[in-house]
């Protein structure tokens, strides 16, 4: 821990840097990879909608035997001929979700339920969601992502500046369509729960972007004035500087959301976990990743084509020049710059 927080010290300090900004063809081709993963992802398998965005019926069985092959026999026994989505809900329900059933069909699936899991109909909590109610849920979803966006752009620019809010906006852009991509590859079904995830993960990912331009905000505050780094090396700098702590707060938030992930869904089957736990996982680590090589990338690329910003670099780069003329040249500027010249030595006598 000690060489660890002595690194970071150094990495505040600038004693010791790695170069983010510079390697940024790196991470937007990591990127781009990713992102044609999840377009293919969406484009071959697309998302699967759970009966809250698109209509169904659901019926919850309370036993002590679960089964999720008795519960499609039974589905299947009952006549119903598209393949339902059967979970365990932890260890005495298991919950069968199917297409829209008329009346007859749906009382069928119920008694079939009933009959193979040596229950009353009274234990099974049936539950039927029309597509226009599915339609309401996916336009409510759609406008709170994209009130949230305005909302969050809105105040970025009035906080800080306004290319650093469409920076910000770039990277949770890009992390919720990766997460959505990756959430298409795995199948997983989409849920309200999922929708809260998103919008969790997209407040996380701002919450560590505005930390990294705050910290270039501080560095570029007079960065005209001093001329002796251009604003992609004060980005680089902040990003060094704050790179301990994201690293930090990530670990400790991607902790428990991977034990509910891998320990309450997956192992003790909390089905209904599994949804909010993977949009909540994977989009931590994302939005970690963009705040750190994204977010500040794309803004000193777009800070760096400003002709104020352009000046800056051409005075360092004059600035931190040196003769090329050979070793005595370089030798010789110094002493000069030093207030001293080279020195006539006394002629020793007796010698010859």
């Amino acid at each position: 821990m000690s060489k660890f927080s002595g690194l970071g010290g150094r990495l505040y300090r600038g004693e010791t840097s790695v170069n983010f900004i510079g390697r940024r063809r790196r991470w937007y081709a990591l990127s781009g990879f990713f992102v044609l993963l999840s377009i293919g992802a969406l484009a071959v398998q697309g998302l699967q909608l759970g009966i809250e965005f698109k209509g169904g019926s659901s019926f919850t069985v309370n036993t002590s035997n679960p089964s999720i092959s008795l519960a499609r026999d039974a589905v299947e026994e009952a006549g119903v001929t598209s393949d339902p989505i059967v979970q365990l809900v932890g260890t005495d329900k298991v919950r069968v979700q199917t297409q829209a059933l008329d009346p007859a069909l749906n009382n069928a699936v119920q008694d079939a339920l009933a009959a193979k899991f040596s229950v009353s109909a009274a234990d099974i909590d049936t539950q039927i969601i029309g597509p226009s109610w599915g339609k309401e849920i996916t336009r409510k979803a759609l406008y709170g992502l994209f009130g949230f966006l305005f909302v969050v752009m809105i105040y970025l620019t009035m906080a800080l500046e306004p290319k650093m809010a469409f920076s910000a906006i770039v990277a949770v852009v890009h992390d919720v369509f990766i997460t959505v991509g990756i959430y298409a590859l795995v199948g997983f079904d989409v849920t309200p729960a999922t929708i809260i995830g998103f919008l969790t993960i997209l407040g996380y990912s701002l919450y560590d972007t505005v930390v990294v331009f705050d910290r270039v905000r501080d560095n570029t505050r007079a960065i005209s004035a001093a001329s002796t780094k251009t604003y992609s090396q004060a980005v680089n700098l902040a990003v060094n500087q704050t790179i301990v702590r994201s690293a930090n707060t990530s670990i400790v938030a991607i902790l428990p959301v991977a034990a509910i992930l891998f320990v309450g869904a997956g192992l003790l089957g909390a089905g209904t976990l599994k949804d909010l736990s993977l949009a909540l996982f994977i989009g931590l680590i994302v939005g970690t990743y963009s705040s750190i090589f994204i977010a500040p990338s794309v803004l000193a690329q777009l800070r760096e084509k400003e002709p104020a910003m352009q000046a800056l670099a051409k005075r360092v780069a004059a600035r931190t020049s040196t003769p090329a003329s050979g070793s005595s040249a370089v030798v010789s500027s110094v002493a000069v710059a030093n207030g001293r010249g080279p020195r006539n030595q006394p002629k020793r006598k007796g010698r010859k």
